[in-house]
């Protein structure tokens, strides 16, 4: 039955009031899947919302993959365009049309259809865990009743342009996606984002039925994710890295030799990585004073400036503290064939937000799992993942602060805050270890350099760099 003038209005004011609350709150995002077969309204559904939302505060997304995506992890092009807290996000078929459709087309095969479900189950889990509801609608037709309102809107002036070949191609395709979308459904529906079909007879019922769901998660608490058992990684504990170079320190000369030695034979494997579109991101870690900044400064050194991007991550932006916690890492993956470097990554999260308790225990619990997806996504697009951890004994770092403290163009590098993170070095060695034991997997293992003699563990570093690309090559 049509929408009257009254009921329109009356809906339209209930679900803009219920966005502009949650936009004033920031306590969560909403997104909207639309995904479904093809003349089922998805167009004119998707203008009618953008038309009675604020969409100011709304982000429509139903584009092809842009030549950047493509430069990029799978999941990019959609980590970049999850909407901060306080707003709205509406994505047409969105990943659930680009892993349907490939099926469907015989692009992938059922292997890769299920790591795909599984990759979007654990995408939706951590988007509900940092606050974004999502709310997924499966628009159904039969073949019949889609072929008449194919023809009907071609006969239609004012409709004919939306139609083209696609649209014929998916009716032609309306048995096989079926039979795809079926698993689809049953495999990602969840608790935290579960699927609801809609019958498409009538654009205003859709209409009703679409604004209900909306309006739900704009304004009722939204449900969580069960938390699994946390479980340590069935790896090998990481050992010191070791390279040709003992932890005798060299004499200068030496070191300068080893050193040139080892940037032009990164230089090169770097021109072959960006030959071939290979891409680089190499992750640092370590105790305060190990010296991050001098090993990054010697890979930087062998690098074309062009084609690297060194990352200092320090404590989430107000703009980042709106999106889930691992969106500022997403968004600043390299192109294929660049490299970017991370002066403190993620790992903050099962680190310093653990010891110094920015991070309820259940939020760094499960990031274990989460970063291991997400450099496993990384692995899957053909990335070279290092991550490297220095290490320093405690009396070889508090040497170095003391150094600081009494060398004037050094002083800067000491704070307050590693005095205070000295203190807590039992808390802060118990983290490490169990960062460890969880993230040290196959395809991304941890690099330990001992760091109490520099040049050696800058020519330990060099050569941990260049033994991955040699590798990947």
């Amino acid at each position: 039955m049509p929408m009257t003038d009254h009921e329109e209005k009356a809906r339209r004011y209930a679900l803009l009031k219920a966005q502009l609350a949650m936009a004033k709150r920031q306590d969560k995002a909403v997104v909207l899947v639309l995904a479904g077969h093809a003349a089922t309204y998805k167009s004119l559904l998707v203008n009618q919302l953008n038309h009675w939302l604020e969409n100011r505060q709304t982000e429509v997304h139903a584009l092809a993959p842009s030549e950047e995506d493509r430069l990029r992890p799978y999941w990019w092009r959609y980590w970049r365009r999850v909407p901060a807290r306080g707003r709205v996000g509406i994505f047409v078929h969105g990943w659930y049309g680009d892993a349907l459709f490939a099926r469907a087309e015989h692009r992938i095969q059922a292997g890769a259809f299920e790591d795909r479900l599984n990759e979007i189950n654990a995408f939706e889990a951590t988007l509900a865990h940092d606050g974004v509801v999502v709310i997924k609608v499966w628009l159904d037709i039969d073949a019949a009743q889609q072929a008449k309102r194919l023809h009907e809107m071609k006969a239609d002036p004012a409709q004919a342009w939306q139609i083209n070949e696609r649209h014929w191609q998916r009716h032609a395709q309306h048995e096989t996606i079926d039979h795809h979308a079926t698993p689809l459904r049953e495999a990602t529906h969840a608790p935290h984002a579960p699927w609801h079909c809609l019958i498409s007879e009538s654009l205003d019922q859709q209409l009703r039925d679409i604004t209900e769901l909306l309006q739900k998660a704009l304004t009722q608490p939204s449900t969580l994710p069960a938390q699994p058992e946390l479980n340590r990684a069935q790896t090998d504990t990481p050992s010191l890295h070791r390279s040709k170079h003992d932890d005798k320190k060299p004499a200068k000369s030496d070191y300068l030799e080893a050193l040139t030695a080892a940037q032009a034979r990164l230089a090169y494997n770097h021109r072959r990585c960006l030959e071939r579109g290979i891409p680089v991101v190499l992750a640092f870690e370590g105790h305060d004073a190990a010296g991050k900044g001098g090993s990054i400064h010697r890979v930087t050194s062998a690098l074309d400036a062009r084609f690297y991007r060194v990352h200092s991550i320090a404590a989430p932006s107000d703009e980042e503290r709106l999106q889930p916690w691992l969106w500022r890492f997403w968004r600043r993956l390299p192109q294929d064939g660049r490299v970017a470097i991370f002066d403190r990554t993620w790992y903050g999260r099962v680190l310093v937000e653990r010891v110094e308790g920015f991070a309820e225990a259940q939020d760094w619990q499960r990031a274990y799992r989460e970063i291991n997806h997400f450099e496993a996504q990384l692995l899957t697009h053909g990335a070279v993942v290092g991550k490297f951890f220095l290490a320093i004994s405690k009396e070889e770092q508090l040497k170095r602060f003391k150094a600081r403290a009494n060398t004037p163009h050094k002083q800067h590098k000491l704070t307050d805050e590693d005095w205070r993170n000295r203190k807590r070095w039992g808390e802060y060695q118990r983290a490490i270890n169990d960062m460890l034991a969880h993230t040290h997997t196959p395809g991304a293992p941890w690099h330990l350099v001992n760091t109490d003699q520099k040049r050696c563990a800058r020519l330990a570093v060099l050569d941990g760099v260049n033994q991955l690309l040699e590798s990947r090559l």
